[in-house]
């Protein structure tokens, strides 16, 4: 029996606004923006610096609330959610990765992917084998006893990758994650998200302003001052 398309949907925005106030008046960080991924679904969130996309990932990752509109998570409104129950979510349901990386420096390339598993107090044996497995997965088995400044951008944004990953989110969030490296080492970073979203049947957004990047992905959502200036699938 087939699925039905609905249940397919892992992450959804329904009218999406966030306003914030400031002495000059209030400013629209996003405005009505509808957006849905799928499990195996690679989305791309394009547009010029101030377009809105870190204020949209961040909503649909459940770091900041909308003003107006809802996100649905799994099926679940984040919105009924409580702090405790949203942190638990996010947690178990969804995966980070950032532009800064985001490693620890004291901390091996496997201590830095073995975080999340820390903080959800998964047995021992459980996570050194989701570790591995995860380095694995990103191609990086040979340096996992290397610290951050020893590895070159690509691999450490791999490592925040694994980190990701090691959890067994069901959708991953992504804010320019290619931002700091050129363009030889972003596109393999890209080709690899592209690879994990299909094998491992997540449900990706990532944002960029790389138009090169936007080849990748199975839809594009361009924002232009917060709102959606053209929708691709």
């Amino acid at each position: 029996m087939s699925t039905p398309a609905a249940e397919l949907v892992a992450l959804r925005g329904e009218k999406l606004t966030r306003t914030y106030r400031s002495a000059a008046g209030d400013v629209q960080a996003c405005v009505d923006v509808d957006i849905h991924v799928r499990q195996g679904q690679l989305v791309v969130v394009r547009g010029a610096s101030g377009a809105g996309k870190t204020t949209l990932l961040n909503m649909l990752g459940g770091l900041d609330r909308p003003t107006s509109g809802r996100v649905l998570l799994a099926g679940t409104d984040l919105s009924t959610l409580d702090e405790d129950a949203l942190a638990r979510a996010r947690r178990e349901t969804l995966g980070f990765i950032f532009q800064s990386f985001g490693l620890i420096p004291i901390l091996s390339a496997s201590e830095n992917v073995e975080l999340p598993l820390r903080i959800t107090r998964t047995p021992p044996a459980e996570r050194d084998e989701r570790v591995a497995d995860a380095l694995r997965l990103v191609g990086l088995s040979a340096h996992a006893a290397q610290r951050p400044g020893e590895l070159s951008g690509g691999q450490q944004q791999r490592v925040g990758i694994a980190r990701a990953i090691v959890a067994q989110p069901r959708v991953l969030i992504a804010d320019e994650p290619t931002g700091q490296l050129d363009s030889r080492t972003a596109a393999g970073v890209m080709d690899l998200l592209g690879d994990l979203v299909r094998s491992q049947g997540l449900a990706a957004v990532v944002s960029t302003h790389d138009p090169l990047l936007v080849q990748r992905a199975d839809s594009v959502l361009e924002l232009h001052d917060g709102r959606i200036a053209r929708q691709e699938s």
